[in-house]
């Protein structure tokens, strides 16, 4: 996965974007990575840092990747851009 993000000052809360190209396969695999980063964006995010736009972007790893370690590679990702709740 990548995390990219924007800094807004003066903004409470966090708005996300996702996105998969069709690198990943068809839609049926697209909108699973989606709802796989989605779920565990609900469940890094919660209640999110304020005054941040993040976009994540799915990979075709992130289709098999174990849950446990999408969770994990999301928190390292927001740590790295100083987005970490």
């Amino acid at each position: 996965m990548l995390v990219q993000g924007l800094k807004v000052e003066g903004r409470p809360g966090v708005r996300l974007g996702f996105t998969c190209s069709r690198k990943i396969g068809g839609a049926v695999a697209r909108n699973r990575a989606r709802r796989r980063l989605r779920a565990a964006a609900d469940a890094v995010l919660r209640p999110g840092p304020a005054g941040w736009d993040l976009v994540l972007v799915g990979r075709a790893a992130t289709l098999e990747r174990p849950f446990a370690a999408l969770v994990g590679d999301l928190r390292t990702a927001l740590a790295r851009i100083g987005a970490a709740p």
